[in-house]
This record gives structure tokens, C-alpha cells and sequence, in this order.
């Protein structure tokens, strides 16, 4: 009995199943926030894929800081009038965009030419330079988290499809969402399954050992599945095109927001010359 610790029995696969269970319940929450009564989900999936992508695009072309910070106050906005708490896109968008570009921007502070600031080694040109890239990275991140947490993944594969995105591309887009959604699933089960049958606290060369023949299981049985799921999409007439029995229809309201958005968007590119 002294090698049975229930904190420490199976450490690492407490952990794999933590972190899958919680990549599932994301997935699972976006579909749930989707179908909200917010103000963006009541809009046409058309005017929200075009009008998100005008603003990352008026965002991209900004040469001012506070139209880029305005931008975002606006993305904010549109969280909380659509139902989603600011502490997700804290944790879901915030956090991880600047971790990701904070990273990529440390180093401007220190090798961009310039006016030193004080007796510090960085110059207010590399902070001018590391501020541009974060900011516009947070706010195309919250942009992006907004239109995913507010419209359905299908409803938004049919609106870049009507918007002649090209249908190879929707439809890598739309197999690598099912694919990594798969992939989760089956890694799951795959620990569940190994933690039923774990008994005492596993060495870390055993842990590291599970996570290499663990990781070559789940992608040989990913694979083959995927390709079953391929071939039967195929036999039932899957030629890349999305269909909805949905259909989308344009109203009083979708009209007002579209212009609404190409009119900040425009005003956004023109302002932030």
C-alpha cells in the first residue's frame, strides 16, 4: 500500500486528462455560446465572417496605436453584448496572444535603432515597434474569438464558400477542426483507459515512455479513422461543398450592422494613414 498515492498515482495522465478535458469543454462551450441570444448571434453568419475580417484588415494597415486600442475597446464591446464574459477572452484570447507575441516582440525593445529611453538599453522606437505588434495581435485574437464564439463552425464554412473562398481551402479548414476534435476524443479514451488499469505511481521513465507510445498509438489510429470517415463522407456525396438546411436571409437588422461595420472599418484605414 505504501506505493498507492492518490495525488501522485498516474501524475502524468491526471494531467493529459486534464488538459483534454479541458480542450474539450472549449469546443463544447463555443458551440454553446453560439447558439446564445446575444447581439451578434442573432445577425447573418454573412455579415460577420465579411465585417470581423474588415476590421483585422482596417486593424493590419493602422499606423496609430490608439485606433488599433480603439478597435479592440469595440471587439470588447461586442463580447459583452453577445454574451461572452470577459474572463474568456482573458484566458482564451488575451493571455495566449501575448505570450505569443510579447515573445516575438522582446527583442524589438532591444535592437530596434533609436532614442534610448532613460539609462535603459531599449530606445521608444523598439517599444513603439513592440507595442504595434501586440496590440494588433490581441485585438485580431479577440476579433477572431468573437466571430468563433458567436457563430456556428458550419455557418461560418458556408459564409467563406458564398464568399468564393476557394473550396480546397474551406475544406481543409473544415476537416482539420473534425480532425483535431477526433484526435481529442480518441486521446481521451486512450488515458481513461490507461488510468483504469494504473495502479502505482508510475517513474518518470515510465511516464516518458507512456507519452512516446501513447502519441504513435493515437496518431496511427487518428489516421485510420480519419480515413474511414473520409471514405464514407465520400460515398455519401461529399464533393467539399457545405450544405446547410439552414438558409441565410438578410434583414433589416444584418443590413444596418454591415453598414455599421464598413463604416468603422473604412473610417479605421482612412483615420489610421
Amino acid at each position: 500500500m505504501s506505493d498507492i498515492h492518490p495525488r501522485s498515482r498516474g501524475g502524468f495522465i491526471e494531467h493529459t486528462l486534464e488538459g483534454l478535458r479541458s480542450a474539450m469543454e472549449r469546443a463544447i462551450y463555443a458551440e454553446a455560446s453560439a447558439s446564445r441570444t446575444g447581439v451578434l448571434q442573432r445577425l447573418d453568419p454573412r455579415v460577420k465572417v465579411a465585417g470581423i475580417l474588415a476590421l483585422i484588415v482596417s486593424v493590419a494597415l493602422a499606423a496609430k496605436l490608439w485606433l488599433i486600442a480603439g478597435v479592440l475597446a469595440l471587439a470588447v464591446t461586442l463580447a459583452a453584448v453577445s454574451a461572452i464574459p470577459i474572463r474568456v477572452l482573458a484566458s482564451r484570447a488575451w493571455l495566449g496572444a501575448l505570450i505569443f507575441s510579447g515573445a516575438i516582440a522582446l527583442p524589438a525593445l532591444f535592437l530596434t535603432p533609436g532614442t534610448p529611453i532613460a539609462a535603459m538599453p531599449i530606445t521608444q522606437q523598439g517599444v513603439r515597434t513592440a507595442s504595434f505588434l501586440i496590440l494588433r495581435t490581441e485585438t485580431a485574437t479577440t476579433l477572431m474569438l468573437v466571430l468563433a464564439y458567436t457563430t456556428p463552425w458550419t455557418h461560418i464554412l458556408k459564409a467563406l464558400r458564398i464568399f468564393r473562398v476557394p473550396v480546397v481551402f474551406v475544406v481543409i479548414l473544415g476537416m482539420t477542426c473534425r480532425y483535431i476534435l477526433l484526435m481529442l476524443e480518441t486521446a481521451h479514451e486512450m488515458f481513461e483507459s490507461r488510468k483504469s488499469r494504473t495502479v502505482n505511481r508510475m517513474t518518470p521513465a515510465e511516464s516518458r515512455r507512456l507519452a512516446v507510445s501513447s502519441s504513435g498509438v493515437l496518431l496511427n489510429k487518428t489516421l485510420h479513422m480519419s480515413g474511414e470517415v473520409y471514405l464514407v463522407m465520400q460515398a455519401r456525396g461529399f464533393r467539399g461543398e457545405v450544405y446547410l438546411l439552414d438558409d441565410f436571409e438578410m434583414r433589416r437588422l444584418d443590413w444596418f450592422a454591415l453598414g455599421a461595420f464598413a463604416t468603422v472599418a473604412a473610417v479605421s484605414i482612412l483615420l489610421g494613414r
